[in-house]
C-alpha cells in the first residue's frame, strides 16, 4: 500500500491469550512469519534486504518480544510463539514503536471517526488530500 511491501489478512487466533499483551505478541509473530517470506520471496526478483521493520503500537508487546529472560509472567507462553523475539536477535527483524494515531493498518481494523479515518487514509497513498 503506497509506497510498502504489504501483507494483511485476518484470521480467528486459535490459541488463547491472557492479556492484551500477549494477544499482540502472538500477532507479532505471525506479522513476522509473513515479512520474512516476502524477505524471502523478493530474492528470486534480485532485491535483498538487511532487517525488516515492523511498526507496532504495543509497547508491552515490544518490550516481550526484545527481551529474552523468561519469567513467571511470560512461562507459559508457547515457545513458537518466541519466533519473534528470535529473528530481533538474529538481526532479521526490527521492531519499533508507532503511535496509535499513525497506525495506519487501524484503518483495517477498527471502527474511527471521520477524522482519524481520513487521516489515516491519506497515509495509506491510496488517495490525495482535498481540502
Amino acid at each position: 500500500m503506497g509506497c510498502c511491501l504489504t501483507s494483511w489478512f485476518l484470521k480467528k487466533q486459535a490459541a488463547l491469550a491472557i492479556s492484551t499483551t500477549e494477544a499482540e505478541y502472538v500477532s507479532a509473530r505471525k506479522a513476522c512469519q509473513q515479512a520474512l517470506w516476502m524477505k524471502q520471496a523478493l530474492i528470486d526478483y534480485d532485491v535483498r534486504l538487511d532487517d525488516i521493520p515492523l511498526m507496532y503500537d504495543n509497547k508491552g508487546a515490544i518490550d516481550l518480544s526484545k527481551n529474552p529472560v523468561q519469567n513467571s509472567r511470560t512461562k507459559h507462553i508457547e515457545i513458537r510463539h518466541h519466533f519473534l523475539r528470535n529473528n530481533i536477535q538474529k538481526g532479521n527483524i526490527s521492531i519499533e514503536n508507532v503511535s496509535s494515531e499513525d497506525n495506519i493498518a487501524d484503518i483495517l481494523t477498527k471502527l474511527l471517526k471521520r477524522e482519524p479515518f481520513n487521516y489515516l487514509r491519506l497515509g495509506l497513498g491510496m488517495m490525495e488530500q482535498i481540502d
